[in-house]
């Protein structure tokens, strides 16, 4: 895909995604750009992608590295308490249920041993929308989501 059609794509998922949050927003939370995505905050509290980079070019398999602020990582068997929790990453699909736990398959991949880094396989030749969704200890996401998300692309 030459550097036009990505960027074409890009700027439409972009716009999809502005469009999409408008509105249903409380007034304890508010959209803010994270590291080329959207992300949630509540209370000055979120999590950032801080590697790999938004619209980087990446080779597989991918290392992706995330940040938190205003929660506590723990792996999923120390339970459910308030403001802590562990990640999920979301591969080319949209959040999940905020009022159910995350489904675990290829586009939902549970990082419950407490983790802040995973390194996943990615097809070449494909452009990814990467989320990252922190959830509590039983897997069910805070609702508002913290989450964040970056696209890249697999050379």
């Amino acid at each position: 895909m030459n550097l036009s059609a990505r960027l074409g794509a890009v700027f439409l998922m972009v716009l999809l995604v502005g469009c999409a949050s408008q509105g249903g927003e409380d007034k304890a939370s508010h959209k803010m750009e994270g590291s080329g995505g959207e992300q949630m905050k509540s209370a000055g509290a979120g999590v950032t992608i801080i590697k790999p980079a938004a619209m980087a070019d990446v080779s597989s398999p991918v290392e992706i590295c995330l940040e938190i602020n205003g929660y506590t990582v723990e792996p999923a068997k120390n339970g459910v308490n308030e403001g802590k929790g562990h990640h999920h990453l979301i591969i080319d699909a949209d959040l999940p249920d905020l009022s159910q736990p995350v489904p675990k398959d290829a586009e939902h991949i549970h990082m419950g041993d407490g983790s802040s880094c995973k390194t996943i396989e990615l097809a070449k030749g494909k452009m990814y929308t990467i989320k990252a969704l922190f959830a509590r200890g039983n897997h069910v996401p805070y609702d508002p989501p913290v989450t964040d998300s970056v696209v890249v692309f697999v050379k």
